[in-house]
This record gives C-alpha cells, sequence and structure tokens, in this order.
C-alpha cells in the first residue's frame, strides 16, 4: 500500500521542468512535505491534449456521483489488479488517469506497537510518478473539489519482506502512455501497473515522529537507527 509520501524538491523551476509542464505551473502555496498524509492536499499531473499539466487535488478518491454535504473520505489507493471493474474506480479508469510526483514513500515494519518507518526513493534521488486516478465531486453545490487515489501493485523482491503491497512506480514514457486520455483500449494500459524494478528504489530507516501526520520536516528524513 501506499499511506504517507513525500516530494521534498525546493526549486519550483526544477522540479516544473524534471515534471514536463509550463513554467509556473505549480500552484501557488507549493511547499517541500516530507509527510504527505490522506486527506492533504496535493497536486496531480495530467495530459491535456498534447501536454502534461498540474491540478490541484486531495489524497482520497471521492466519486463525482457523491451527494453534497457528505462527510466522506475516499480511498488513498486503489488495486491495480481490480481498477478496471470496481464501481468506484472503473470510470476513472478509463477517463480520468494521471500520475502523482513524489520522490519517496514510507511502509512500516516490525510487531504491533513498534512499528518503524522506512522510506522508500530512486538511489539517485530523483522523482517517482506514482500512478493514479482522478475524480472531482461537490462537497458543497457551489464548490467542487478534485480529489485522487494511488494504485498499487504486487510487492517486488525487494518489498516483499516488508509489505505484500507497494504503489505503482511509472517510467516518464509510462507516464506519457497511462495518462494519455485517447487510448482506444484503456484496459491494454494494465500492463504498465506492475511491480517496479527491484534496482529503482532503495530504503532507510527513518524517525518515528513520522508516525505522527502532524509532524513535516526535512530532519524526519534523516537516517535513523533503531535501539533493539
Amino acid at each position: 500500500m501506499c499511506g504517507r509520501f513525500t516530494l521534498t524538491r525546493a526549486d519550483r523551476a526544477e522540479l516544473e521542468r524534471e515534471l514536463g509542464v509550463p513554467r509556473g505551473s505549480l500552484p501557488g502555496e507549493y511547499h517541500p512535505r516530507y509527510n504527505i498524509a490522506p486527506t492533504d492536499w496535493h497536486f496531480i499531473v495530467r495530459q491535456r491534449f498534447e501536454d502534461r499539466e498540474i491540478a490541484r487535488a486531495k489524497w482520497g478518491l471521492v466519486n463525482h456521483w457523491t451527494q453534497p454535504g457528505k462527510r466522506v473520505t475516499g480511498p488513498i489507493n486503489a488495486r491495480a489488479e481490480g481498477v478496471d471493474r470496481r464501481p468506484a474506480f472503473r470510470e476513472a479508469f478509463l477517463k480520468r488517469r494521471c500520475v502523482v510526483p513524489a520522490d519517496g514513500f514510507f511502509e512500516w515494519a516490525g510487531p504491533d506497537g513498534q512499528r518503524r518507518p522506512l522510506w522508500f526513493h530512486r538511489p539517485d534521488g530523483g522523482l517517482l510518478l506514482l500512478a493514479g486516478l482522478y475524480e472531482s465531486w461537490f462537497p458543497a453545490p457551489d464548490r467542487r473539489e478534485r480529489t485522487f487515489t494511488i494504485l498499487t501493485t504486487r510487492a517486488n523482491e525487494m518489498m516483499r519482506p516488508i509489505h505484500d503491497r507497494m504503489p505503482v512506480v511509472l517510467s516518464d514514457e509510462q507516464a506519457d502512455a497511462w495518462m494519455n486520455p485517447k487510448d482506444p483500449n484503456p484496459v491494454d494500459l494494465k500492463k504498465l501497473l506492475g511491480p517496479p524494478p527491484d534496482e529503482w528504489l532503495v530504503y532507510r530507516p527513518v524517525s518515528p515522529l513520522l508516525n505522527s501526520p502532524r509532524n513535516d520536516y526535512a530532519e524526519l528524513l534523516q537516517p535513523y537507527e533503531f535501539i533493539e
């Protein structure tokens, strides 16, 4: 699964370049994040015509048919294997595919009561393009809100000792194929939704203060040595 992630880039222009979007695309309130949690505002990248664009969105998919005025917490993850069949995701899979920019995500290891956060990231510190879906709904009759979910797949060899699921990580080329709104047969895209190669990711133990979503600062990602 994917329950927390990071996007720590401070240079806005460089991040926009890496994402392949026009200069000035990032939301004005963008700042580095070290502990992005469910229901937080973030942003997605989607394809419009031939270009990529950024759209502000909240983590936790709420379907467009949800009635205004309801207090809703949408799913933060969608299992890739059934994403074309489950009613909650089927329409978004056909029409509203996106990528979620990150540069790391967390998983927890250890026995109950002693869960230890591990930060998974690229060895070179590069971006991770996580496969996602998005929707728009109206929490109030006059207010539209965009939401997203992150797709998960079976664990690769590196992840398997820690968890049996992991987010779908796409290459830049795969991301273009995934986001293409003109694909005549989106079901064929499911072949992109397997686990990434083991060498794409490394991990290290980080501060247990990450257990609280209220904590969000750079020192959380420093290597941490757990005392047995």
